[in-house]
């Protein structure tokens, strides 16, 4: 009897490894993996030309799948949660979004975290969300995260995941691009991770000069910022490139690094510094490049439990590095206190000289 009950144990385990096994070389099998650099299509694409010397905007929000409001933790910051809380308290928090940048109005946003269909949002596309409530946007979408399947945390997976980053744009793009940053995961991580990239969207100018706008999301929970340091590598030669050529530079998005020039120390916590957090590295700023953030307004939340004041970790991580012929007129946080997303947007007013 024993010896049948320890076959059959035997005969269960080898079925649950070779199920794994199959999942495993499934998903490895079909992993997405982009051409390094990937023309993308500029949807709704707007007529108005941007010109040197007047105003203009931008406004970056990590909107976190409209699903890591005030009241949600995450299991890869110490929580324990992969998805929204649920398909109506997503559509809401995708709904105040929306009605924020539709309030804002900036000539563009770079968004970062924006579901197309995917289980940890409840398979709402909030790509088509954008396209119908901000008409008068052109759109252009960047894939960086496509998984059929992730299987963690164990009793609540995240699952399918389908999102990246839009940029929304009142101002003709003669071309965007995704391009593929350096580093990655090693197996058999990777293929549950992010691809993580850029959107460089080239804007046109009288002068017959461009504003290379970028959007980005750089890596946060690679161990001792390793792949972080090869994505900051290929963003440095990136500029110089583009400094090379006469071009104006701004990058702006999720940097899940410390923005230099602000101080966390000024947000009451009783949380420590998060081991995930990184700081920019002080060879990284080429020449003539200056960091624009509002170091007064919190722009990161920790995960390791739902937001309260004065408790959880906060940063700025989330602002612009422009180059020397962009003017900076003014910046400014919007306080909305992690109540529909893990981060609060930053906006800047700027001058193309």
């Amino acid at each position: 009897m024993v010896k049948k009950a320890l076959w059959g144990l035997a005969l269960f385990c080898s079925l649950v490894l070779l199920c794994f096994g199959a999942f495993l070389l499934y998903v490895t099998l079909t992993d997405y993996e982009p051409e390094p650099a990937l023309p993308l299509t500029v949807s709704n694409n707007a007529s108005q030309k941007l010109t040197t010397g007047v105003p203009f905007t931008v406004t970056t929000f990590n909107i976190g799948y409209a699903g890591l409001d005030k009241d949600q933790d995450f299991f890869m910051d110490g929580g324990t949660r992969s998805r929204a809380a649920s398909k109506e308290q997503t559509a809401k928090n995708l709904s105040k979004i929306l009605s924020f940048l539709k309030r804002e109005a900036s000539s563009f946003y770079l968004l970062q975290e924006v579901d197309v269909d995917s289980s940890r949002s409840y398979h709402i596309n909030q790509q088509a969300a954008m396209r119908q409530h901000l008409p008068d946007y052109g759109l252009v979408f960047a894939q960086n995260y496509l998984v059929p399947w992730v299987p963690v945390p164990v009793f609540d997976p995240m699952g399918s995941v389908n999102g990246g980053l839009v940029t929304l744009s009142k101002y003709q793009l003669k071309q965007s691009t995704r391009f593929s940053l350096y580093g990655k995961e090693d197996w058999p991580q990777q293929p549950f991770d992010l691809d993580r990239c850029i959107m460089e969207n080239r804007i046109p100018l009288e002068n017959g000069k461009e504003l290379i706008l970028v959007n980005l999301h750089l890596s946060a929970f690679d161990k001792g910022g390793k792949v972080r340091k090869q994505q900051l590598a290929f963003l440095k030669e990136f500029m110089q490139r583009h400094v090379q050529a006469g071009n104006y530079l701004i990058l702006g998005g999720d940097w899940n690094h410390l923005i230099p020039g602000t101080a966390p120390k000024r947000f009451k916590a009783k949380e420590s510094w998060p081991e995930w957090m990184q700081t920019i590295p002080s060879d990284f700023l080429p020449k003539g490049f200056t960091w624009v953030a509002d170091g007064s307004v919190p722009t990161s939340r920790t995960l390791a439990l739902p937001f309260k004041q004065g408790i959880n970790f906060q940063s700025n991580i989330d602002g612009f590095l422009i180059s020397s012929n962009v003017e900076v007129k003014r910046v400014y946080g919007h306080s909305l206190q992690f109540e529909y997303s893990d981060h609060n947007p930053v906006t800047a007013e700027f001058v193309l000289k």
